[in-house]
């Protein structure tokens, strides 16, 4: 497994590519105006508390005021306000915490009115991005994350990630936390600490120290609402979330965040710095990798995948549904049911890849080809739980009910990823499909053909894409040609409108 993460920038946002042995899997864009991102933490004020939801509305400088659950205040919020209000007064000007009285924890069953009061001043951390008509979602139970550790505030827990399944190793991360945590702090060890030694680890948790007592410094003189600790850029964060060893190649294309990422990789994985490359080219740097190719086939509502199959994908306010269809695709399966089989895997692992692609979040429903056996719906379940073991989002996946569906909850924390694939009708007033996915659809159609030993086959399409297919080096058509050994004769036809084709054989049409 490759893993490629390319970097494009603009003057108003960078945009990021993870690819996946080629194969675009997640994409984000980081804009500039965005003033809300997951894990900044801000200092705030209440605006109300509301008895009936147990909760409280927090102004954070944002049109509409966040969201601040009793649930996400944290068993330590006297603590955190008494320590708020020292340090904003300027009375504590210590902030290590390691003589910090604390105070007795809020009942986890209370109400949000003996909790908060409101004008009260408040630290929170962003936990989900304004979406839609809702403002953001905040916590006031702290988090600072780093490569290996997460360091949490008034706290004296020591977690360690479910993911390591050795028990020798929890308890060797255990032992080191418990010599190098500092006083007054919690810490979670991530999944990427396993193995690493004490130096390390102690290198990771002094850098987060370090940036809670810069955010302390800044709480004195600071307006309500204001940020006061802002995220890492994303590409730093998207690094110190994901990278490992099997990442083969950052390339990006701006040579500030160049240097930046160098810099940051040469903290984290010294050996690993050579695969960043500044990318010089008059081919824009997506272009170049096929990105934008992969874009414009992937967030259509239509999603083609291998053998004619393909997903419809709807969005409606409460939730996602996608249906997945077999096509008209010929198979060598014994059976309707060993057919059903495969087009099911197939589809489980693009679902999986369209949910980490499009960011989708909330629940989401999926109509699988129905299947008798038992055995064949476990195999399904258990496929797609694996082809989502590296999505990063909180999620959960029922088993497939007897109508065939499987239901997933996927946690949202930022707006889903929505790009446009349509555009403008160059014939007419209205929108057509991308004709890059037209391209796509006549060479999955003209594999079938092939597959059904057809020879000395014609393709007829409009003009544009006639010459799409044939001209330059090495041409689409040659690389049929390359792979297929057949030569597919490309007839332009002015009468024909931009997405519409045929094929023929002797002057008669084939399907």
């Amino acid at each position: 497994m490759n893993n490629e993460l390319i970097i494009r920038s603009s003057s108003t946002s960078v945009d990021f590519a993870l690819l996946k042995d080629g194969k675009l899997i997640e994409l984000h864009k980081d804009e500039e105006d965005n003033q809300f991102s997951v894990g900044d933490i801000l200092i705030a004020k209440i605006r109300k508390t509301v008895s009936g939801l147990n909760a409280a509305f927090v102004n954070v400088g944002y049109e509409k005021d966040a969201f601040l659950h009793y649930h996400d205040l944290g068993p330590q919020l006297p603590t955190l306000l008494k320590f708020v209000k020292r340090v904003s007064t300027g009375k504590l000007k210590d902030f290590s915490l390691k003589n910090f009285p604390t105070e007795k924890d809020i009942d986890k069953n209370g109400k949000i009115a003996d909790a908060v009061k409101s004008n009260q001043s408040i630290l929170v951390q962003v936990v989900k991005e304004p979406i839609s008509t809702k403002g953001p979602r905040i916590s006031s139970e702290l988090s600072i994350a780093g490569r290996y550790v997460v360091l949490v505030p008034f706290s004296d827990r020591i977690s360690i990630s479910q993911k390591i399944e050795s028990r020798e190793e929890k308890a060797r991360l255990k032992r080191l936390m418990q010599s190098i945590r500092p006083k007054g702090f919690g810490v979670i060890v991530r999944t990427v600490a396993e193995g690493k030694m004490v130096a390390e680890l102690d290198k990771d948790l002094q850098n987060l120290v370090d940036r809670w007592t810069a955010m302390c410094k800044k709480l004195h003189n600071a307006h309500l609402p204001s940020k006061v600790l802002g995220e890492m850029n994303r590409a730093s964060s998207m690094l110190r979330d994901l990278f490992n060893d099997s990442f083969t190649n950052i390339c990006v294309d701006d040579e500030t965040l160049y240097y930046q990422i160098k810099d940051y990789l040469q903290e984290i994985a010294p050996n690993k710095e050579s695969i960043v490359k500044l990318y010089q080219n008059t081919v824009p740097i997506y272009e170049k990798h096929g990105i934008e190719r992969q874009i414009k086939t992937s967030f259509g509502k239509t999603v083609s995948m291998s053998r004619g199959a393909y997903l419809v994908i709807e969005h409606t306010e409460a939730l996602h549904v996608i249906d997945v269809n077999s096509g008209n695709r010929s198979s060598k399966a014994k059976s309707q049911e060993d057919t059903a089989l495969e087009v099911n895997l197939i589809a489980a692992t693009e679902i999986a890849r369209q949910l980490r692609l499009r960011d989708m979040g909330g629940i989401i429903v999926v109509d699988f080809i129905d299947m008798s056996k038992a055995e064949n719906r476990k195999k399904l379940f258990n496929h797609l739980r694996d082809e989502m073991s590296d999505d990063r989002a909180k999620h959960k996946i029922l088993p497939p009910s007897k109508f065939g569906l499987i239901q997933i909850t996927r946690q949202r924390v930022r707006p889903e990823m929505n790009i446009k694939t349509r555009e403008k009708d160059p014939n007419g007033d209205g929108e057509i499909e991308a004709p890059i996915s037209v391209v796509n659809r006549i060479q999955a159609d003209l594999i079938k053909l092939f597959k059904k030993d057809y020879k000395k086959i014609t393709l007829h399409t409009h003009p544009f894409i006639a010459a799409f297919l044939t001209k330059g080096f090495p041409s689409v058509r040659s690389k049929w040609f390359l792979e297929h050994k057949k030569w597919v004769k490309i007839m332009p036809r002015d009468a024909y409108t931009y997405l519409e084709y045929r094929f023929t054989k002797d002057g008669k049409e084939i399907r």
